[in-house]
């Protein structure tokens, strides 16, 4: 068995974790294993078991307790510990979230098992072999992951969410975990909402990304212009955090936020591996730099070589030409 470990918010599936059960169904049928999700502490499993079974999950654990109501990595890890010791599991897998990699790496630790984080591939003929990104992931690295179960998170956008080529009417099974008030010393209490409201750089299609070319805070309003005729969002790099211009919320990057626009358009952006980490998830990526050199283009689908504060007056114009 492969155990996927669900991650949810009001009763649907995060992306990564969408992602991350097409990568354990898909590996499931290479193997010849079973694929089942695990539920812990949903008020509302209906819609999460539904949603599974339009992604070709036959069976489904759902984990409860008073301790549960809340999430608490630890109680969510000692869940899942009883869960493999109950079921044998092989493998258990997280999306590669920060509640992902936290929820495993406090099972790890108190299972005493190795784990492995970022996962791109398992090998279907032994699931000890995998591949992995590591170093902001500019390099991949084949390793042998030991233990009787085998612990990993999948690692964001190496695989496309995608239903299964048929629906299931996914089998239940409720499981009472043993848990206590020590399990619930850390928990959410309350998650305050986005300011942000409408497009964000997390639901946009289209995102324009400025770095150290824009070359100051003020000058970020020709991304803005641009940004609103496609009706996209406005991101930043590092650089463009660190000197003020934007804020942190608008950093797009290994420290920032993870996007997956159909269109990014990166202006004035170098390329460095932790904003490019950032934006893989990107359908399409448009560079303009005025420096040929840059390494983003490297990564680029279509690039302009050209001063941003030229290109971008000219789109715009362009755009208003066709009535955009």
């Amino acid at each position: 068995m492969i155990l996927g470990v669900i991650e949810y918010e009001q009763s649907t599936m995060t992306e990564l974790s969408l992602q991350m059960v097409t990568f354990g169904r898909d590996l499931a049928e290479k193997s010849g294993d079973e694929f089942v999700g695990l539920i812990i502490g949903a008020s509302d499993n209906a819609p999460l078991i539904g949603e599974l079974g339009r992604y070709g999950v036959a069976k489904v654990i759902t984990a409860a307790h008073e301790n549960l109501k809340d999430y608490a990595p630890v109680a969510w890890a000692n869940t899942i510990s009883q869960v493999i010791d109950q079921t044998q599991a092989k493998m258990v897998m997280a999306p590669g979230s920060d509640q992902g990699n936290e929820v495993m790496a406090h099972l790890a630790a108190r299972s005493d098992l190795p784990m492995a984080t970022n996962c791109a591939a398992v090998s279907a003929d032994d699931l000890s072999r995998i591949t992995r990104l590591r170093w902001g992931s500019s390099l991949m690295e084949e390793a042998i992951l030991t233990g009787d179960c085998k612990l990993i998170t999948i690692a964001p956008f190496v695989v496309e969410a995608a239903e299964g080529a048929s629906h299931a009417e996914p089998a239940e099974e409720s499981f009472e975990p043993t848990l206590s008030d020590q399990d619930i010393q850390v928990r959410l209490i309350r998650k305050e909402p986005d300011e942000t409201e409408g497009i964000t750089l997390k639901n946009a299609s289209v995102v324009v990304g400025g770095g150290r070319g824009v070359g100051s805070p003020e000058a970020y309003s020709v991304l803005e212009e641009l940004a609103k005729l496609l009706g996209g969002a406005v991101g930043c790099s590092r650089v463009a955090t660190n000197n003020g211009w934007r804020p942190h919320s608008d950093q797009v990057g290994l420290t920032g936020t993870r996007i997956s626009p159909e269109l990014y358009i990166a202006c004035g952006i170098s390329g460095a591996i932790q904003h490019l980490v950032g934006c893989k998830g990107a359908g399409k990526i448009m560079v303009i730099n005025k420096d040929p050199e840059a390494a983003f283009f490297g990564k680029a689908d279509y690039g302009v070589i050209g001063d941003l504060h030229e290109v971008l007056p000219a789109i715009i114009e362009e755009l208003k030409a066709q009535g955009v």
